[in-house]
């Protein structure tokens, strides 16, 4: 505002002479200017009203509010670009899809009432998170942990090739490398077999796969869809949503979800990493229809169609392993990720251990584990020694005294980069799934856990942990004492953009 009325008293000044000579009292040019700076401070005012009612926290309220105002030359773009925390188009096409999935499809007679997890100890403790998820625990259903890019993938191929009648397909990474280009052979291969195949990436986060790749699985007759977060009139300059899942199902029996994208990065062979550690999980069972579910929701998005796929629950041939599936996203009417980590903090009695990779974690979730620790949990945070993001790995340093100080214990893993997205509760409760324990998680992608009621599951996840422990370092107050200044005044500014990153 300094700026334009600095302009206006220059023009102001200039005009008593302009009217002596008879030339115009402001140049073209000037007016132009003028407007220009006028029109962008009157979008700032209006943009900080948007953000005023519709950011989800204060801290990310004052900090548009306060840009937008002062500097909304920069500002005014970013908001329009970044800085959006609903996707109100996505909320509107997942209303029509729950119609034409009620009225085409008949899930609600699909038979999974059958296996709903009727125990009422078991389930008490975790109503909030059924609420959260619109779903119950199904009953049913056999799980297999999955580590690590070899036996992930090994494991996805086999379910490829088994396919008779359908295949979904969703990751928020594609690579055209060797991996991503076996994984196009073999949905090609199955394509001119007759098997129906739906490709779903992010374009974002695949924004380097080329148009060849995708044309070629056209050719083939795979279906294939960005996410396209910029679709709608509304939406154009929406890039800050991303569609982070990573779904494969087949013929809507077995179904894997995880941490792992499609890369040679994931296979550890990027040496940019090394090794690559990373957990995975497949399903079979009834909790695959909940997991279809949240993929046909994401491709009615994209297409506009719904595919005609299977929908009657069957149990696995083995085990009986209650879970629940829970998409979490920015059209969910609560902050469900956010939730879902406080919640499993609140609850623990005994322990909770987190493995995540990106570790910027909001005000509700940082003030839960130090209450979880201070009332005796054992509460363990495992992350990479570095990401792949320096502004992260800063951050982290903002908060970790706090966290260690009340007893938090935290694990810096070194043997490689640690992407795996975890965590158990107690002896009974293990969680895998996509989400980080950060605000683009938290609020900005579309994510998907899966949570696994089974003391044997939950044995098999306790030990791995167990075995990264063993290959991590602990944190301790003293090496934050040791950090000099300067770094530290780093870490504070880079927690600063805790809302971004």
């Amino acid at each position: 505002m300094l700026r334009i009325q600095k302009l206006l008293q220059q023009a102001f000044s200039r005009s008593s002479g302009a009217l002596a000579s008879g030339k115009p009292l402001v140049s073209k040019k000037r007016r132009l200017l003028l407007v220009l700076l006028a029109l962008f401070h009157l979008s700032g005012l209006l943009s900080s009203l948007d953000a005023l009612m519709s950011s989800r926290t204060a801290q990310g309220s004052i900090a548009w509010i306060v840009s937008l105002n002062t500097f909304p030359y920069v500002a005014v773009p970013a908001y329009w670009i970044f800085g959006r925390s609903r996707f109100q188009g996505y909320i509107i096409s997942r209303q029509a899809t729950e119609h034409e999935l009620v009225s085409k499809h008949q899930l609600k007679a699909s038979g999974v009432e059958q296996y709903i997890l009727q125990s009422t100890r078991e389930r008490g403790s975790l109503q909030a998170v059924e609420q959260l998820a619109k779903m119950p625990f199904l009953r049913g259903n056999a799980a297999e942990l999955l580590i690590d890019g070899e036996a992930t993938f090994d494991s996805i191929f086999a379910g490829i090739a088994a396919a008779q009648h359908y295949l979904l397909i969703q990751f928020y990474i594609v690579r055209d490398d060797e991996l991503g280009q076996r994984l196009q052979q073999a949905l090609i291969d199955k394509a001119q077999q007759g098997v129906a195949v739906y490709f779903l990436y992010d374009e974002i986060g695949s924004y380097r796969l080329s148009q060849a790749y995708l044309r070629q699985l056209t050719a083939a007759g795979v279906a294939v869809r960005p996410f396209h977060s910029t679709k709608g009139p509304g939406n154009r300059f929406q890039l800050n949503f991303r569609n982070h899942r990573k779904i494969v199902i087949s013929d809507g029996q077995h179904g894997w979800l995880g941490g792992l994208n499609v890369g040679n990065e994931y296979l550890g062979q990027d040496p940019r990493y090394g090794n690559w550690r990373d957990t995975h999980l497949k399903l079979t069972g009834p909790a695959v229809l909940a997991l279809q579910l949240s993929f046909v929701e994401d491709w009615f998005w994209s297409a506009d169609t719904v595919p005609a796929l299977h929908w009657q629950a069957e149990a696995a041939a083995t085990d009986d392993i209650p879970v629940l599936i829970l998409p979490s996203g920015p059209a969910d009417r609560f902050e469900t990720a956010s939730l879902l980590i406080q919640h499993a903090l609140h609850s623990a009695r005994e322990r909770i251990w987190i493995a995540s990779p990106y570790f910027v974690p909001d005000e509700g979730t940082l003030a839960a584990l130090k209450l979880a620790a201070l009332r005796g949990v054992d509460v363990r945070i495992l992350i990479p020694e570095q990401t792949d993001n320096l502004l992260v790995t800063q951050a982290a340093y903002a908060f970790i005294g706090p966290l260690l100080d009340a007893g938090v214990k935290i694990y810096r893993y070194q043997q490689g980069f640690l992407h795996a997205k975890s965590f158990l509760v107690d002896e009974r409760l293990a969680a895998i799934g996509t989400v980080n324990l950060d605000n683009r998680s938290f609020r900005l992608n579309f994510e998907i856990t899966a949570l696994l009621l089974d003391e044997a599951f939950t044995r098999q996840l306790e030990q791995q942990f167990l075995v990264d422990f063993s290959q991590s370092r602990q944190m301790s107050l003293s090496e934050l004492a040791l950090r000099p200044w300067w770094l530290r005044a780093v870490s504070r500014a880079a927690h600063l953009m805790a809302p971004v990153l």
